[in-house]
């Protein structure tokens, strides 16, 4: 073999061996952010019950992350992850409590358990999880902040997807984020399930949050499916214990009934391949009838719950009854949407938002045509108050395709396929406007 023979070869070797190289730390890190979605939230909740520090808990749940990073491809992927990451975090939370010369006898106890301790030890408590969110939620933290971190530290969700979820920016989420675990750790704020007589001060907060949560799940800002069952079904999982420990509140029980109804559809919304399907061309019978009748149960249940305490639907309840009329609607023709037109209406004054008016719309174009909903639209799009948010071009290239003002809907789909980050979402768009050209 000649010398540029054996200097190919050694190349091709070196070439070889770094591709291998960076294949093993793609998929550590592939790993990694599949552990962290499912046992995530877990891991936090368990190292603030040791804690009582909800900030400190977050921060050194993510030095875990970091240090798997590191030694995973060299060291290999361990047999329980999420057991790993747990104990990793705990270590850390000791380390910085000797730093800081505050060793007791007590730390002491749990770091000898801690050394101890094998996969077998590792069972996460769903209530923990709870805590998490009732802490999240402490009156201490404005809502913003609220929200912010509970997304964080709940759901997972990274400062980008937070971002777009509430329509604001990646350093202003940040800045919340930080600000709420400065707050908790000033005010000295316990990571525990509030007494049951502060359930009603942090109620509103809690089912806000677990339903943002829901609705990142059915309908992902980022990534590249169009559903994310794992989060959905979090969430619905806190809705459902929720409303056990509050059964006589219409809201918790409207709210999982808004879940179950929405929950239902996830079989027909995707293809096997993870391609969405629009409402209209869902098959209805892949629809989980038995998830909708609990759902219908359930409503019944919150209007009975508001009706004996002399109030109407609240929020939840009110789009519940929209999904409700969607889910028992056999086709997308047959379904009775000035009901639900009346619905917006009257959710557009008790809880107003811009993407409660942009529903309303669309509502109006299928009970009354295009041409009635496209001025709302208009008035909506000049308002500012979706600026950067792919749902209004969206929304406005539909209509104007059913106009007929095939151009200036094409140009509206391609704006919005451009303004969202999920793939799954862009390819829809960009199809439509494709069928448009």
């Amino acid at each position: 073999m000649s010398i540029d023979d054996t200097r190919r070869t050694v190349d091709d070797a070196m070439d070889a061996e770094q591709d291998a190289v960076v294949a093993s730390d793609r998929d550590t890190r592939r790993t990694v952010e599949a552990v962290w979605r499912i046992e995530g939230r877990r891991i936090t909740a368990s190292v603030a019950k040791m804690t009582g520090d909800l900030g400190l808990a977050e921060d050194v749940a993510q030095e875990a992350v970091l240090e798997a990073l590191q030694s995973w491809p060299d060291a290999g992927i361990p047999a329980n992850p999420g057991a790993w990451l747990t104990a990793v975090a705990k270590r850390r939370v000791i380390d910085a409590w000797r730093r800081r010369e505050r060793l007791d006898d007590r730390y002491a106890a749990i770091a000898h358990t801690l050394d101890e301790a094998t996969d077998e030890d590792w069972e996460p408590i769903d209530d923990d999880v709870l805590r998490l969110v009732f802490t999240a939620c402490h009156p201490a933290l404005s809502r913003e902040s609220q929200v912010a971190l509970t997304l964080r530290v709940v759901a997972g969700l990274s400062t980008d997807e937070i971002a777009r979820m509430l329509l604001t920016t990646v350093p202003t989420v940040q800045a919340r984020i930080t600000r709420a675990k400065k707050s908790l750790t000033a005010a000295h704020v316990p990571f525990e399930t509030p007494d049951p007589s502060e359930w009603p001060s942090r109620l509103g907060a809690v089912l806000g949050v677990v339903y943002l949560v829901f609705t990142e799940g059915y309908a992902a800002t980022g990534g590249g499916r169009w559903v994310r069952p794992d989060l959905a079904d979090e969430a619905l999982r806190l809705g459902r214990i929720v409303s056990g420990l509050l059964p006589r509140e219409p809201e918790p029980l409207a709210l999982v009934a808004l879940m179950e109804f929405q929950r239902s559809r996830f079989a027909a919304r995707e293809t096997r391949s993870g391609e969405p399907v629009l409402l209209a061309d869902q098959d209805r019978s892949r629809w989980d009838h038995g998830q909708i009748a609990r759902a219908v149960a359930l409503l019944g249940r919150a209007d009975a719950a508001a009706s004996a305490r002399r109030t109407g639907r609240g929020a939840y309840a009110l789009q519940a009854a929209i999904a409700g009329c969607h889910a028992i609607a056999p086709s997308v023709a047959d379904t009775d949407w000035d009901q639900i037109v009346l619905l917006y209406e009257v959710l557009g004054r008790v809880a107003p938002s811009p993407v409660v008016e942009l529903n309303h719309a669309v509502a109006v174009s299928m009970a009354s045509g295009p041409a009635a909903a496209l001025p709302l639209v208009d008035a909506l799009e000049a308002s500012g108050a979706l600026r950067g948010s792919h749902l209004v071009p969206s929304v406005r290239g539909e209509l104007l395709a059913r106009l007929g003002r095939r151009d200036e809907a094409r140009s509206e789909l391609l704006t919005a396929a451009a303004l969202t980050a999920n793939a799954a979402q862009q390819q829809v768009l960009r199809g439509k406007a494709e069928a448009l050209r």
